[in-house]
């Protein structure tokens, strides 16, 4: 969820910074151009007035210095003017106002598309405009400072960057209120999708938008399937081997029989088939009894499912064996229920059959996953049978006849998840089957 809001923020940044400069640089242009047409105005009046107070004189033409505006007498005040005369004669007639500067004369008749330097670091406005008076040919042109426009446009500029970076802070908050809230039922979804994993709950709430409730009726039909799924599969491997334990016994009374005697080689070979068959059959049922009820997604919590498998294990194997087990308080194992129970069931199932008199389970947690160590007191294996027997693709079960029934389902279980399974000799005495699964197991 924060990744969308991270990226929805990036993209409004983005798209609010482009549309702000591009509004701000063509307001900014637009108020230029209008504020020079509207200077061009009244310059071109300001050169009206110009033409005005030229009249005839005694010596020909003078400038009636009465009819010019006291801007363009005072020195260096932003306003000046200069006539240019066609014949050449009188020379260029320039303001006082321009004092030790003197304003070139415009290059085309009209506003000039670029400012004029000025004296004093001013930026000239000029205009320029030609008229015939008293017969003579003559061109006027005037300038006006426009620095002052240029400053309050940089004023301008910089508060309206300030109020633009507040309204964007302002819509910036807005949206990830917006964002939030729109988001709150996915964020209530993956919340119950965690809760679903950590076997918390079964289905998830169908109280959620319109937009997903597609989604989350599809996830909780999936849910129920498979659950039923399971279960019909957990029932029926029960129900078969119940329904073949009694075939089984007859089979094995049979086997028995004095009538079979006088084939001793045949009756060793129904016996072992025989054995073999109930060893199997035994396990299967041992599994039906350790999985329990099924829930999509639990996790293994090991102070709730520990002592029923120990106590359970104990029942199977009432021949006085003592059955311990350890692991830190509310420890939580991050990976499925039905898989964990499978594997420690085959483990401590096995441990049990070649202990003489205890059976101990340890379950250590670090930084780098979860190590688990089966103990027992029984007669082991020996160092060169454990390199055999952990060859990828051979069984436990088919290596070692009789011993390690369910280790080769073990071994998948481990591989499936990247760990590692040695057999080691146990403090007990006996063998130590270690196994070492990389992943963060959490504390309640």
């Amino acid at each position: 969820m924060k990744s969308i809001q991270r990226r929805l923020s990036l993209g409004l940044i983005s798209v609010l910074l482009v549309v702000g400069l591009v509004l701000a640089q063509t307001s900014l242009w637009l108020l230029d151009l209008g504020l020079r047409r509207y200077l061009e105005a009244s310059l071109r009046h300001h050169t009206e007035n110009l033409l005005v107070a030229t009249v005839r004189g005694p010596t020909g033409l003078q400038l009636n210095e009465q009819r010019v505006q006291p801007a363009y007498e005072q020195p260096l005040s932003g306003r000046y003017f200069r006539i240019d005369f066609a014949s050449g004669t009188p020379a260029p007639w320039r303001s006082r106002s321009q004092w030790d500067w003197e304003l070139a004369q415009a290059a085309k008749v009209g506003l000039q598309n670029e400012l004029a330097p000025g004296p004093s670091e001013q930026l000239l406005l000029v205009y320029r405009a030609d008229y015939r008076r008293y017969g003579q040919q003559l061109s006027i042109t005037v300038a006006q400072d426009y620095s002052p426009v240029l400053d309050s446009f940089r004023q301008v500029k910089y508060v309206g960057l300030g109020l633009g970076a507040g309204a964007l802070l302002l819509v910036l908050l807005l949206q990830r209120l917006t964002v939030r809230n729109a988001l709150r039922p996915l964020e209530r979804v993956r919340q119950q999708l965690q809760q679903l994993q950590q076997g918390q709950r079964t289905t998830l709430d169908q109280d959620v938008p319109a937009e997903l409730e597609p989604l989350v009726t599809q996830l909780n039909h999936l849910l129920v399937h498979t659950e039923e799924h399971l279960l019909r599969s957990r029932n029926a491997l029960g129900n078969l081997g119940h329904a073949l334990k009694t075939p089984l016994a007859v089979l094995v009374s049979l086997a028995e029989r004095d009538a079979l005697a006088g084939h001793p080689e045949l009756q060793a070979t129904l016996r072992e088939q025989l054995q073999q068959i109930e060893q199997r059959l035994s396990r299967e049922l041992g599994r039906a009894r350790l999985a329990g009820e099924a829930l999509p997604g639990a996790q293994f919590d090991c102070d709730e499912e520990l002592p029923g498998l120990i106590n359970t294990l104990g029942m199977i194997h009432n021949r006085g064996l003592h059955l311990s087990w350890h692991a830190p308080p509310g420890l939580r194992l991050p990976w499925d229920r039905e898989d964990l129970l499978e594997m420690l069931g085959n483990l401590l199932d096995n441990a049990c059959k070649w202990a003489e008199s205890q059976v101990q389970l340890s379950v250590q947690q670090d930084s780098a996953g979860v190590t688990l160590w089966v103990d027992d007191d029984g007669p082991g294996i020996e160092t060169e049978r454990r390199l055999e027997v952990l060859e990828r693709g051979a069984r436990l079960d088919e290596q070692v006849s009789g011993h390690g029934l369910g280790l080769g389902i073990v071994r998948d279980i481990v591989d499936a998840r990247g760990g590692q399974l040695e057999m080691l000799d146990s403090p007990l005495g006996g063998l130590r089957v270690a196994i070492r699964l990389p992943g963060n197991a959490r504390r309640r």
